[in-house]
């Protein structure tokens, strides 16, 4: 309770959720020290990825014996998960003793809600001056409240697609314009660019950092991976290949996202992080909401035999991949969905393809998601699309035979929510 009391007065200190400058952030910082300054960094920016490519270099850190600290937004479940410290998520407790000595020092100055959260983290950071920090940008980069760093120990950029539009003009709402604000001012250490959608946003982005002195490894060019038979792939760099069990996350995509995070820690040269540590860590990945089974709980007794994934993609570039894993699997699929109003809803189920079945919810506790039934008269061409008024009800209303499966999909709120109701 007591935490939820200073979370509502820090949401109240600015009148938008999101304002894009780096003054109130780096004012606050100046105050406490500037601590940004005194932590080893990854900083992460891109569209889709970031969570699990995190993931997937925290697990391979923690087999290398190092610790971590991990900024991402937004949390699924509570807002703890946004903060972990030396390999631990903050308690209510010491999140609590966190937001009110940053609330005191602020003194009430005008402040967005997620500005005030990345300068509570860093100044927690600061505690743990050896940890490897891993920041996940928040909306695009170049004004975000994380990109208030001098230096760092590497840049990722995961994939990079159209999302977040509505924060943009109409005349610069382009992937090109995206690419800009999420590259144009990465710091000058080493940049790591993951497999992108396109040859055309792959050359945007290399055109974008092209002044940019840092090294520069790129997938296909200083980097590459390879799916083979019998559960393994190889993964190849300036370094030599690594023959590599396939990780333990379900979907050919976070091949992308692990192989991506191989690159980085292949780069951090003054680390000691061995092949076996690689080989151990990417089987130990632990990632939420990202194509994740329901293997038991309320909702996977209702799915009964049949899996159960819940997903919080919900741009166009996550339907793709997530449409191409639901291709390689033979058998029935039907998808729950639920999404934001302000999100590309057609868009985003034009990807999927041979759906046996398309429910549309309403997302509970969100009052800037689009009814599902404003949702199911949005969408186009699918047959048998219905609403239901509960993912529960959802559930229930599927016809299920053997082998079929259950996708719920769309949000990340929403697969926040399917959690707790799980």
């Amino acid at each position: 309770m007591k935490l939820q009391k200073i979370i509502k007065r820090l949401q109240e200190l600015h009148p938008k959720e999101i304002d894009l400058s780096l003054d109130r952030t780096k004012n606050l910082l100046e105050k406490l020290g500037n601590p940004q300054d005194q932590i080893n960094c990854i900083s992460v920016v891109g569209t889709n990825g970031k969570f699990s490519t995190i993931q997937a270099l925290y697990a391979i850190l923690k087999e290398a014996n190092y610790k971590c600290n991990i900024y991402t937004s937004p949390h699924i479940q509570n807002i703890n998960e946004r903060f972990v410290f030396n390999n631990k998520t903050l308690t209510d407790d010491e999140l609590s003793n966190l937001f009110s000595e940053i609330e005191e020092i602020n003194d009430e100055t005008q402040i967005t809600f997620f500005e005030i959260l990345t300068v509570a983290y860093l100044h927690y950071a600061k505690k743990y001056t050896e940890n490897i920090n891993l920041i996940e940008s928040g909306l695009f980069h170049r004004f975000d409240a994380t990109n208030i760093l001098k230096k760092n120990l590497a840049s990722i950029v995961t994939t990079i697609g159209l999302d977040h539009l509505d924060w943009l003009p109409k005349e610069d709402q382009t992937v090109e314009k995206i690419i800009f604000e999420k590259t144009s001012t990465l710091l000058n250490s080493k940049i790591i660019v993951a497999k992108q959608s396109s040859k055309e946003i792959n050359r945007s982005i290399e055109k974008t950092i092209q002044d940019n002195t840092s090294k520069k490894i790129i997938f296909n060019k200083n980097y590459s991976f390879i799916l083979k038979e019998n559960d393994f792939f190889y993964f190849e760099d300036e370094f030599g290949g690594l023959k590599l069990p396939k990780p333990n996350l379900p979907g050919e995509f976070q091949l992308e996202n692990v192989s991506t995070a191989i690159a980085t820690v292949r780069q951090l040269t003054d680390y000691n992080i061995t092949d076996e540590h690689i080989k151990s860590g990417i089987t130990k990945i632990e990632s939420i909401a990202r194509l994740q089974e329901l293997k038991s709980g309320n909702l996977k007794d209702l799915a009964k035999n049949n899996l159960l994934f819940v997903d919080g993609s919900h741009n166009p570039l996550g339907a793709k991949v997530l449409n191409e894993y639901l291709q390689s699997l033979n058998c029935k699929k039907h998808i729950i969905l639920g999404m934001m109003a302000n999100k590309a809803h057609n868009e985003y189920m034009n990807y999927f393809k041979d759906i046996k079945s398309l429910t549309t919810i309403d997302i509970p506790n969100q009052p800037n998601a689009i009814k599902g039934n404003e949702l199911k008269e949005k969408i186009k061409n699918f047959k048998d699309i219905k609403y239901q008024n509960s993912v529960e009800n959802a559930i229930r209303s599927i016809d299920l035979q053997e082998n079929d499966i259950i996708l719920i999909t769309g949000s990340l709120y929403l697969a926040g929510e399917v959690l707790n109701l799980n």
